[in-house]
């Protein structure tokens, strides 16, 4: 069993929220409309005063999360998150293996 330290949920502005909000049933599919834009940016409104945000969207992001509303983020602007750090980091290490000699590659 995988242990992540979650203490921080205990001071979530969320805490006392109705679960519910913080996963729309419909968010992202066009057909949700207006109801599920308005639960999401009630969540969003929730999040952007929490004094633990920083900590669920680490949570969110370490864990892979891919439903709901951690840390005032969609799931959307999550993946997009991911594949950005994911793109930084294949760029890093191409640019690593450039500026190595020919000898180091070989070895």
């Amino acid at each position: 069993m995988t242990y992540y330290a979650t203490e921080w949920r205990a001071a979530g502005a969320c805490l006392t929220a109705d679960p519910d909000l913080f996963f729309p049933a419909a968010a992202g599919h066009a057909a949700a409309g207006h109801a599920a834009a308005g639960q999401v940016t009630r969540a969003q409104e929730i999040c952007f005063g929490c004094r633990v945000r920083e900590e669920c969207l680490d949570f969110a992001m370490r864990t892979g999360e891919a439903h709901g509303i951690w840390g005032g983020t969609t799931p959307e602007e999550r993946a997009r998150a991911r594949r950005r750090a994911a793109a930084r980091r294949r760029r890093a290490r191409k640019s690593w293996a450039d500026t190595q000699t020919p000898d180091v590659r070989a070895s």
